[in-house]
């Protein structure tokens, strides 16, 4: 059975560390010294070279490298209709002391008033024709958005209008589906034919701890949270062309190379494989507090994990050996065994605009590890 287009052996889940001029016109731009179409020149002289660079190391999955983006979440969010940043999130359950995102504030009804990343992918696929190498190989631009979940999961209900939603079922969910839907019809119509939804929300509710803060906020149990997110994002996927490729990336934390849950995928596991309507799942699995493979069992036979054993948070090298057996232990819980998996590292190297703890040599190196194994594990790499 061949991978779902736009999935590969080698793959990854969408961030790379931002270069300096980026990071230093970003500075510019908020304080007013340089422009927004200044700031997006630099940023566009970069991706360029990131479209380069991830072609020449074996990739054919290509990003932008969220260059455009603070945060993995809040620069498309925030162009949403109705939602608005006032202040800080906070954290109990954070690895170590660090920033916190903006909060998300739903002060209206939700729109979607126009593409949000449109112009980002018709860039980037221009790049992409631009490249030679491209014309060899088989590529895919994949453009990686926030989960709908983002919108809910961090809020509480004095954080959504009680003027726009007096309740929240079934307008406020109603609304956040619909506006992924038209999101989704722009980027189809625009080309697009990969869409990456990162959600850290499931993840967090296989830690124990954010399980009941959760049903706090949220005033649930986390086992019904848990299934409508789900019909959340099936409903937000309901329209897409059969020919469009989703996937969807769960993460537990990746700021500067902290985490900020743990706990295996058990509680979410069932409805994660059986009742998601996605094509891949990209699933950070590089250390311990992403438990054991045996989630795994519930996965149908027409679908593919990504399987995040590589680290994207520390500069060493990962041991080749190691992660060909944990290649191998997860495959045994598939049941089409490694047909079903492909590698990646366990998320992005950069999910904010910080980075996490490596240089961008060490990060090229990663890749092309990542790349080398899957030529070895598969006749398909």
């Amino acid at each position: 059975m061949p991978l779902p287009t736009g999935v590969y052996r080698a793959d990854h889940v969408g961030s790379f560390l931002r270069p300096a001029e980026v990071l230093e016109a970003r500075d510019q731009q908020a304080a007013g010294t340089i422009t927004a179409a200044q700031l997006r020149e630099v940023e566009d002289k970069h991706i360029a070279q990131a479209v380069q660079e991830q072609i020449a190391a074996g990739l054919r999955s290509i990003t932008d490298g969220e260059f455009r983006r603070e945060w993995f979440h809040v620069d498309f969010l925030r162009h949403l209709g109705g939602i608005e940043l006032r202040g800080a999130m906070t954290s109990t359950n954070v690895s170590v002391g660090g920033t916190m995102p903006p909060r998300l504030v739903v002060v209206d009804k939700i729109s979607h008033d126009k593409p949000i990343q449109v112009d980002d992918f018709r860039f980037l696929e221009s790049q992409i024709a631009a490249n030679p190498a491209s014309a060899d190989k088989k590529i895919t631009t994949k453009v990686c958005i926030p989960s709908p979940t983002m919108i809910h999961f961090r809020n509480s209900r004095e954080t959504i209008s009680a003027d726009a939603y007096p309740t929240l079922e079934p307008a406020f969910f109603n609304d956040v589906a619909r506006v992924y839907q038209e999101e989704i019809a722009d980027l189809y119509a625009a080309g697009c034919r990969f869409v990456q939804l990162d959600d850290t929300n499931l993840a967090y509710l296989c830690d124990p701890k954010m399980r009941a803060e959760a049903e706090q906020r949220h005033n649930g149990d986390a086992d019904s949270l848990t299934r409508q997110y789900a019909s959340l994002i099936n409903a937000a996927l309901s329209k897409k062309p059969a020919d469009m490729t989703i996937g969807i990336h769960l993460c537990r934390g990746n700021h500067r190379s902290q985490w900020f849950a743990q706990g295996g995928y058990e509680p979410v596991a069932e409805v994660l494989f059986k009742e998601l309507n996605v094509d891949a799942y990209f699933l950070e699995f590089d250390d311990a507090r992403s438990g054991d493979f045996s989630p795994l069992r519930h996965l149908p036979d027409n679908k593919i994990v990504v399987l995040g054993v590589m680290g994207s948070k520390k500069p060493e090298l990962d041991d080749k050996a190691e992660i060909i057996r944990r290649l191998k232990e997860a495959a045994e819980f598939c049941p089409r065994g490694l047909e079903q998996l492909c590698l990646s590292h366990q998320c992005g190297f950069s999910s904010t605009k910080e980075g996490n703890n490596l240089s961008r040599e060490e990060q090229w190196a990663k890749i092309r590890l990542e790349v080398e194994i899957a030529k070895e594990m598969w006749e398909d790499a």
